[in-house]
């Protein structure tokens, strides 16, 4: 029987129920990790980076494979939605080890990270593969799609709100004298709620859309997935997004510190406060692309990002707390008004690729997006750890003048240069919602006949 592919606004929460645990950890990486590394761990900025970077090896070979899982594997529940259930737990706990410091010598130091970090991001694969899968089953309607990644974004946005700004202060306050002691609660504490997030995400939400899946090898995967010029355009916007939002996000404590004068404290208002702003640009895109060109919207707001970034490197000065506020939280919101564009885009090049190819390639192209996302992070690390020995870094010290000014590119220009070439990529990307009402009826373009007969996806 034909069922309605409108979401609820109960399965819509549920959706986006998944991301506020999928954020849990990505919150982590992104936000204190390099921080918490360097300055409680007592981690040296080049090592961090190089661990950063090798969890991306790892990922190349994790995040395709769990693609493939998923493709293949089918239960009673679903093709993705049973992967929320079956590794919520192993996913939180492997939050509570990320923030589990044993008082080791330097190398064994080195040694636990590198397995904690690992196995964190394994188990993250683990969820997060499924989870950005799943929108393509949820529903075929491009607005409905559309809508639930706004929900979901704005979610995810809630969640890093809560934990950036309250975890400094839950570990201070449950630490005491032993600021590592209280990480580790504050953060044990949001990895058991990221766990009862999950379960939610699986039990409000169903699969509703079963796509046809090519039963290919991964070599043959992989050569429909490269000829798909739409998902490369996503691929690469992916890692220069990523890397740019990375960067900033990881050297966001630094600069609220050291080059304004603050505090942690300081440091979580000012990183949650840029948070806060790209939650009001969740809703802001959603109003917008109803009346505006999404991938136009997309891609001219990631080129102005780069023109505010310049602005706030030139016109904030270190200390200059009120005004580096309020350009930041400016910069957050136009960096944010493209994110529910992009994860409903990746749906739509899928589909793209079926039609111009014949053959659907779905989990290995969500799997894909999901390495391109860890790989700009782990890039971004690495690019953080170098940048921050470059210019002399030295935690926990007063900074040098050179030091506070690299902080300060660290967290404008740099970054800034990146999300304009974001959207100068971006501007090669033509799957409007035109284009894709085109698409679906097995077409590339208007007056074009369709050269193959493409399996159209069914409700069941």
């Amino acid at each position: 029987m034909q069922q309605s592919n409108k979401l609820s606004v109960v399965e819509k929460v549920g959706f986006g129920a998944g991301d506020m645990a999928v954020n849990v950890m990505i919150a982590a990486m992104f936000y204190f990790m390099q921080y918490f590394y360097t300055d409680i761990f007592g981690l040296k900025p080049v090592h961090v980076g190089t661990l950063f970077l090798a969890a991306r090896f790892v990922d190349a070979l994790s995040d395709p494979l769990m693609g493939l899982i998923t493709d293949k594997f089918k239960g009673r529940h679903g093709r993705f939605r049973p992967w929320f259930l079956y590794l919520s737990v192993p996913y939180g706990f492997a939050v509570f080890l990320l923030f589990t410091t044993p008082d080791l010598d330097y190398n064994a130091k080195l040694v636990w990270a590198y397995v904690t970090y690992l196995f964190a991001t394994l188990m993250f694969t683990g969820v997060a593969i499924p989870y950005i899968s799943y929108i393509g089953v949820l529903t075929s309607d491009p607005q409905e799609r559309l809508s639930a990644n706004g929900y979901r974004m704005f979610f995810a946005k809630i969640a890093n709100v809560i934990i950036v700004a309250s975890v400094p202060v839950l570990a201070q306050s449950w630490g005491g004298n032993d600021v590592a002691k209280g990480y580790q609660l504050a953060m044990g504490f949001m990895s058991l709620v990221g766990v009862l997030l999950l379960m939610m995400c699986f039990a409000t939400t169903r699969e509703r859309v079963e796509h046809q899946v090519d039963q290919q090898p991964l070599s043959q995967q992989l050569k429909l997935l490269l000829k798909n010029d739409q998902w490369l355009i996503l691929a690469g916007a992916c890692i220069l997004g990523t890397i740019g939002y990375a960067l900033r996000g990881g050297v966001a404590f630094y600069y609220a510190i050291y080059y304004l004068g603050g505090n942690d404290a300081l440091a979580a208002q000012f990183t949650s406060a840029g948070i806060a702003a790209s939650i009001v640009s969740m809703v802001a895109s959603t109003w917008i692309t109803k009346r505006f060109c999404k991938i136009k919207l997309f891609s001219w707001s990631q080129m102005l990002v780069g023109a505010i970034s310049l602005l706030m490197f030139f016109a904030v000065s270190p200390g200059d707390i009120a005004l580096a506020f309020v350009l930041y939280i400016i910069l957050s919101f136009v960096v944010d008004l493209h994110a529910p564009i992009f994860w409903s885009a990746i749906a739509e090049a899928v589909d793209y690729g079926h039609v111009k190819n014949g053959q659907r390639v779905s989990g290995l192209a969500f799997g894909g997006i999901s390495f391109c996302q860890k790989a700009g992070a782990g890039l971004a690390g690495f690019i953080t750890g170098l940048l921050l020995t470059y210019f002399g870094y030295q935690a926990g010290e007063t900074q040098s003048e050179f030091t506070l000014t690299g902080i300060a590119l660290m967290l404008t220009i740099i970054p800034g240069l990146f999300h304009f070439l974001l959207g100068l990529l971006m501007r090669r990307f033509v799957i409007t919602d035109e284009f894709y009402k085109v698409l679906k009826n097995g077409k590339l373009n208007p007056e074009d006949e369709p050269e193959i007969e493409p399996v159209p996806a069914t409700s069941t």
